[in-house]
């Protein structure tokens, strides 16, 4: 049994925080400060916090370890053996990764060194990877460059988002940290450097990102749209108004027709021409409104047919 302090945020730090509990002390979780949600915009705890006051565990919100170092003094009090990070979302300074004795273990969300940094999830499905899983590692000053404790492989489905795969990943990684935890401490488990090849880098995430380039290949289309659900979500205008792509699924082959212009498929399904195939819309959701089937929001919106997509006010179809 250890005593860990646990630094996570979103849901995919829960089922580790939940595994660890069960086998060892959780001094304190650390997790990022409340965040504004639903229509209201009310300041709502992140998922690793609900979880910590449901069962009685300190809670400790710093927006920033460098501008405020005394959440580095109450890390030093509270005297941890290992710090195991989830998902946390801020970047620990030396002095973090000082504190304890035996280190900081990160759950990471691929199979490092391809996808380090913020949205390894996200971009794994952007390039079309067919295979990503969890690496624990242990935490050095670079991004994601620490030595590895252990790997575990989950394959990619052709209709996984974001959301799906971080699902099963964040089990994955809970089990895997299980696992993993009591071999490093005992000493059967040694860190290992990871391998010299085949680094890549996922940056964050930005709201720009869901914006549609129709010019691209329909299979890149699709995975943007998979891989921004839920977050920040797929986009393009329409006749002035933002138009959401929640669902979809490419069409290979050569394309007639303008770029972006909305086409009607065999069987009554609905396309858009791209630079290469046709993307069928399967979901889509106009600002303000419910999500619907693309073939009931053509009959409410028959206008969509025909129109070509991506183009703001004053432009013409």
């Amino acid at each position: 049994m250890a005593h860990i302090i646990f630094m996570g945020s979103p849901q995919f730090a829960v089922p580790t925080l939940e595994a660890l509990a069960r086998d060892h002390t959780i001094l304190a979780v650390f997790t990022q400060p409340d965040k504004p949600a639903g229509r209201g915009q009310q300041l709502t705890a992140v998922p690793a916090k609900q979880w910590a006051v449901d069962h009685g565990v300190a809670v400790h919100q710093p927006k920033s370890f460098r501008k405020e170092p005394q959440a580095i003094d109450v890390l030093r009090e509270l005297n941890p053996e290992v710090i195991v990070v989830a998902a946390y979302g801020l970047i620990l300074p030396q002095a973090v990764l000082d504190v304890p004795p035996l280190g900081c273990l990160n759950v990471h969300g691929s199979i490092l060194p391809r996808h380090r940094g913020a949205a390894p999830i996200t971009s794994a499905i952007l390039t079309g990877d067919t295979e990503t899983g969890i690496t624990i590692m242990k935490m050095d000053a670079g991004l994601d460059t620490g030595p590895m404790l252990s790997v575990a492989r989950e394959a990619i489905r052709p209709d996984d988002t974001t959301a799906s795969l971080s699902e099963r990943l964040s089990h994955l990684g809970a089990q895997l940290m299980a696992d993993t935890l009591p071999k490093y401490l005992s000493g059967e488990i040694v860190p290992q450097p990871q391998p010299a090849e085949g680094a890549t880098y996922s940056p964050k995430i930005d709201k720009a990102d869901a914006q549609i380039a129709w010019s691209r290949p329909a299979i890149e289309i699709e995975r943007q749209v998979r891989a921004y659900t839920p977050w920040p979500g797929t986009q393009t205008m329409w006749n002035g108004q933002m138009v959401k792509i929640l669902k979809a699924q490419m069409i290979e082959g050569k394309t007639d027709g303008e770029i972006g212009r909305v086409v009607k498929l065999n069987a009554g399904s609905i396309g858009v021409v791209t630079g290469e195939g046709v993307l069928v819309l399967k979901e889509i959701q106009l600002a303000g409104r419910k999500a619907l089937q693309a073939e009931d929001f053509v009959r409410g919106q028959p206008k969509f047919m025909g129109a070509v997509l991506g183009q703001r006010d004053g432009e013409t179809e």
